[in-house]
């Protein structure tokens, strides 16, 4: 090695040069491209760091603005809403007109709005104007489907109402239809009674019944007997028998009375008795419970007594029934209407075991007075009728009849039956005697 590298060696290794960082590769490409000096890389960053700062400020000077412009739009809409509720339909309809006019995100709900207050103000020209600029700027609002409901409104308030066919929306349909039904029943009856035997949904369907249920035209009449009769759409007779028993009436009551008679159906003449029911028919309810061949619409037709409240006619029945079955189905439609006094009777005076302890059961869920209950549980020697009545304080969530009979059965059967009982109530008082027995 010749002396001059060793030379430049020992120099590079006693005195080394401060090395200092290169400029990003960016700011060196963007350099060359330009044709000028890099910019050095701190200053560069500070550049860099400054711009940054200055987009911050101006995001959020924006953000700002918009924090604003919701906060107005919000102050308006609230301040429509309140007039809408107080009934002030200028003062609503010119704070919704504030709101549509901000075109933020709740403009097309003040446009509906906006609507709505002037169709109040006797101003449905306007109103239809302002539902069509609604659905020409908010093609996609959720507010278009009772825009349509608004529009249908005004439209049959003016006289000129939709005609159903025309119509799309099924809800929008019934709204139709009770508008012409309105105006022009004659119209109205052949359209209806073409949607009942049609393709239309069941939903539809129910509802077209319904409003022709409500109409005091005998060809409407006709068509809903035809339908009860089973003439005519078999899907729909339960819900025409219904809308009979609902809407009453000597002709209704008549034509139910046939359609029981000459139906073998059971779920026909269960809605029969249903329709009954509702109509208050208790005579034709009771016969149908005492003549019934069919046991479980003798059972069903119980049932409707004991909602209809008839305890004396059930009460007659019982003393007069044979089968134990329907004697049972009795007991339930008495507690059911409120016959407490007649299952205590029961109780405490039935021979029959089994009709015994479940009248006990039924004081249970049916309210039986706790002394009642306590004092059959201590003047009676039988198990099943002690079981019974502890079932009935448990039912009835009453912890402390359990627990001063826990604390005195002698029977350690019944005992730990009450126990258990306590066990699985959760009550405070139950929680504090099963401690009391740990703690012993």
């Amino acid at each position: 090695m010749s002396v001059g590298i060793v030379f430049i060696v020992a120099s590079l290794a006693a005195d080394p040069a401060p090395i200092r960082p290169l400029p990003p590769a960016t700011l060196l490409e963007q350099a060359a491209a330009e044709h000028v000096e890099p910019v050095p890389w701190p200053v560069a960053v500070a550049d860099a760091s400054a711009a940054g700062s200055e987009s911050d400020a101006r995001n959020e000077e924006s953000q700002a603005r918009d924090e604003a412009g919701r906060g107005r739009e919000d102050e308006q809409y609230d301040k429509g809403t309140e007039a809408l509720d107080e009934g002030a339909w200028d003062e609503a309809a010119t704070a919704f007109r504030a709101v549509a006019d901000m075109k933020g995100r709740r403009a097309d709900a003040a446009l509906y709005w906006l609507a709505y207050a002037r169709s109040k103000q006797g101003q449905g020209a306007q109103a239809l104007a302002i539902i069509e600029d609604l659905r020409r700027a908010h093609p996609q609002s959720r507010w278009l489907k009772e825009a349509k409901a608004l529009e249908l409104e005004i439209r049959q308030q003016s006289g000129r109402p939709t005609r159903p066919e025309n119509v799309a929306d099924e809800d929008l349909k019934l709204m139709a239809l009770n508008g012409l039904l309105n105006t022009d029943p004659e119209q109205a009856i052949p359209l209806l009674e073409k949607f009942l035997q049609g393709q239309q949904s069941k939903k539809l369907q129910d509802q077209a019944l319904f409003v022709l249920c409500q109409s005091g035209s005998p060809r409407a009449r006709e068509i809903v007997l035809r339908i009860a009769r089973g003439e005519s759409n078999p899907e729909l007779q339960r819900k025409a028998i219904q809308n009979l028993g609902v809407f009453g009436g000597k002709e209704s009551r008549e034509a139910l009375a046939g359609i029981y008679a000459g139906s073998a159906d059971p779920g026909v003449k269960k809605a029969v008795l249903q329709a009954y029911m509702v109509s208050g028919e208790k005579d034709r309810v009771l016969e149908a419970a005492r003549t019934e061949k069919d046991p479980n619409l003798r059972r069903h037709a119980v049932q409707m007594l004991g909602a209809m409240g008839a305890q004396t006619e059930l009460w007659a029945m019982y003393q007069t029934e044979a089968s134990r079955e329907a004697k049972k189905a009795i007991l339930q439609a008495l507690g059911v209407g409120g016959g407490v006094d007649r299952l205590l009777e029961v109780a405490r005076s039935e021979k029959d075991m089994e009709l015994r302890v479940d009248a006990i059961r039924m004081l249970g869920p049916f309210g039986g007075p706790t002394p009642a209950l306590l004092d059959i549980y201590k003047t009676t020697g039988d198990q099943r009728v002690r079981e019974a009545v502890l079932q009935a304080l448990f039912v009835q969530g009453n912890a402390k009849a359990l627990i001063e009979i826990a604390k005195t059965e002698t029977d350690p059967e019944l005992r730990k039956k009450a126990v258990s009982h306590l066990s699985v109530m959760g009550s405070k008082e139950a929680t504090a005697y099963l401690l009391e027995i740990l703690n012993k």
